[in-house]
């Protein structure tokens, strides 16, 4: 993080008040919705990828330049393998802005980075109760059951994740189900 984009984000904790509420999100769901269908229709993976990549640009615009800092800054400390600051940043984020679904799910993934699977397979929980629709959190929580060796209900996750998004890297994962069309 940038000297700069740091002082501000500690300039914001420092100066907002603990009981600071986050704003709304804008409605994106009609967007989302359109993307949905065109990832499900998509021919090849490269389109799928695309149309993906503009989903998770929507999903990691966060509520307002607080949330947005905090958001980068927790993804930032996770890339840089700095967990438990990365974790304690995304519990900022999502103690702000509780209703921001993307804060729930980059702390999902760094506890699942962490081997905390059930807490990570909690934040999913609460991923998918705002957006269904959330192929990452779906194969999350896909990889996750894995990880616990769960296999069955890991195999049902990901046909659920590969249901909205039928590219995803994680197919690679899929075991074949004598009797079922993958």
């Amino acid at each position: 993080m940038n000297s700069m984009r740091m002082i501000l984000l500690l300039s914001f904790l420092l100066a907002s008040p603990a009981l600071a509420v986050c704003p709304e999100s804008p409605d994106t769901s009609e967007l989302r919705a359109q993307l949905h269908t065109r990832l499900l229709r998509a021919a090849n993976e490269l389109s799928a990828q695309r149309i993906a990549n503009q989903l998770w640009q929507i999903w990691l615009t966060a509520p307002d330049e607080k949330a947005q800092i905090l958001l980068d800054h927790g993804m930032e400390r996770r890339e840089a393998y700095d967990l438990e600051e990365s974790e304690r940043v995304f519990d900022q984020l999502i103690l702000y802005c509780p209703a921001y679904p993307e804060g729930y799910n980059q702390r999902a993934f760094t506890r699942f980075l962490r081997n905390d699977f059930d807490g990570s397979l909690e934040d999913l929980a609460k991923v998918l109760e705002q957006n269904p629709y959330h192929f990452g959190a779906l194969s999350g929580r896909a990889l996750n059951l894995m990880s616990q060796g769960r296999m069955q209900l890991a195999q049902d996750a990901l046909r659920a994740a590969l249901k909205v998004h039928p590219f995803l890297r994680e197919r690679s994962f899929l075991i074949e189900d004598p009797g079922k069309d993958i």
